[in-house]
């Protein structure tokens, strides 16, 4: 991935698409009043999503979710397929892995035109503590729509189920064809989702031409990429021992300690100095980053405590030296780094510790990794969408990149498809948060947005008139 300019992250003048006057009869127009006219049905929409629990782990409700979906479609002239990723990480018949694929031919076939992917998952992350709202409620208040999903994507998906709608009963002449998926597991990498899929063609040509993936990412913001990931855990060994003698052992723990030292001591403060020229956005995240995103040594703990009917009420730890330890390492890199190199230096660290430390020895296993990838500026699906935002928000949309990597990453290498961007309502960092929401005007505006993208992408614009 070439290294561009910090001039990059906004659209060049020249690439803008001119302010002109809109003639009476502008198909734009009524497309965008068609989205316009269904606001209520939008908000609507995403209470429902954001009322079904998807939670993952363990997959709660994909079904449900997916049939939702799907029977709306339906019933609005989409062909609907359930795919059901069988043997994929995490599906078994008490979770199964269900995506929902629905595509929509233009009145007189797709032939002549291209086909335009809304993609989105439908998995949320736990809830967790401290918010003020019912997470699984869907509240409108003051024209924020609550709940865990809201932001991170349900309401993006509901845009998008809106936009193609509108553009399918607008009684615009178009062309092309409009898919929309609602996928699975993205939260933990999604490979019972859009990886799946795209093993199976649903995101490469001849059947895709673009594919908009509605992330929270700011309505005047177009997503072009994101940095590189690379997930490895590193175990650690020593001997057992009585806990009350650990001179006798040797604790794999503190072996363990030695290594996380190193990493905040040494390893990154050097990966704070390693700044990319990719926009990736929040400026923070435009840097290497490691997070060490659990701890997990000797053994495991016991309930030998018991309450007054005699259930156990406690845990109490094995009194014995840890033989074992294992930590599992996420390592974000920028487009400037390569893969090889990331590996290498953690490798080096611990080679180092292995000659210098009495005892240290260590496993390395990879468990998951991708590359940085970026749409280019001038793709189709680029310019496009950055042309509806000019139309629809009256300003000029910036190019960012991502901090972390979503489904892109799958259409991209798996599905051969460079022609794919992330775009959609929603604030960012309120992904993941409680009290997560999403503005009612936002997703209004991101409907309009992706409308009038698509109504350009099928070829529709070109033949109008």
């Amino acid at each position: 991935m070439t290294a561009r300019t910090s001039r990059d992250s906004c659209i060049d003048s020249r690439m803008a698409h001119p302010s002109v006057p809109v003639p009476p009869g502008d198909p734009v127009d009524t497309l965008l009043a068609r989205v316009a006219a269904r606001r209520d049905e939008l908000v609507a929409l995403t209470q429902a999503l954001v009322r079904i629990p998807t939670v993952n782990p363990p997959g709660d409700a994909y079904e449900a979710c997916a049939r939702l979906l799907g029977e709306r479609l339906a019933a609005r002239g989409f062909a609907v397929e359930y795919v059901r990723a069988h043997g994929a990480p995490g599906d078994s018949d008490a979770h199964p892995r269900v995506n929902v694929v629905a595509r929509l031919e233009a009145p007189g076939g797709s032939a002549g035109g291209d086909c335009v992917h809304f993609n989105g998952h439908i998995d949320v992350v736990e809830a967790g503590a401290g918010w003020a709202q019912d997470p699984f409620g869907g509240a409108l208040v003051g024209g924020r729509v609550y709940g865990r999903g809201s932001c991170d994507m349900k309401g993006g998906l509901a845009a998008a189920v809106i936009a193609a709608e509108a553009l399918a009963t607008s009684g615009l002449r178009w062309r092309g064809a409009v898919e929309i998926s609602g996928t699975v597991d993205e939260e933990s990498g999604g490979y019972a989702g859009v990886g799946y899929l795209a093993e199976r063609g649903y995101f490469s040509r001849p059947r895709v031409q673009h594919v908009i993936i509605p992330e929270p990412l700011g309505v005047d913001r177009i997503c072009v990429g994101h940095r590189g990931v690379w997930w490895g855990e590193v175990a650690t060994r020593g001997r057992i021992a009585h806990g009350s003698m650990p001179f006798l052992g040797d604790s794999a723990i503190a072996h363990m300690a030695a290594f996380l030292h190193r990493i905040e001591s040494e390893l990154q403060p050097r990966l704070a100095q390693r700044r990319t020229a990719e926009p990736v956005e929040p400026p923070g995240a435009r840097v290497s980053t490691l997070n060490v995103n659990s701890v997990h040594g000797g053994q495991p703990e016991q309930a030998f405590a018991s309450d007054a009917q005699g259930r156990p009420a406690g845990e109490l730890p094995a009194p014995v030296v840890a033989d074992r330890c294992r930590a599992v390492i996420d390592r974000r890199f920028i487009a400037e780094e390569t893969l090889a190199e990331v590996k290498a230096e953690i490798v080096a660290m611990l080679d180092e510790l292995r000659q210098t430390r009495a005892g240290f020895d260590y496993e390395l296993r990879d468990i998951m990794s991708f590359l940085p990838t970026a749409t280019p500026r001038d793709a189709p699906v680029v310019l496009a969408t950055a042309r509806a935002i000019a139309r629809v928000l009256g300003r000029e949309p910036r190019l960012i990149a991502s901090p972390g990597t979503y489904d892109q990453k799958h259409i991209v290498r798996t599905g051969r498809l460079d022609q794919c961007i992330a775009y959609g309502p929603g604030i960012l960092e309120l992904a993941h948060q409680p009290d997560e929401y999403v503005e009612v005007d936002d997703l209004l505006h991101a409907a309009q947005v992706m409308a009038v993208a698509a109504w350009e992408l099928t070829g529709s614009a070109a033949g109008a008139g």
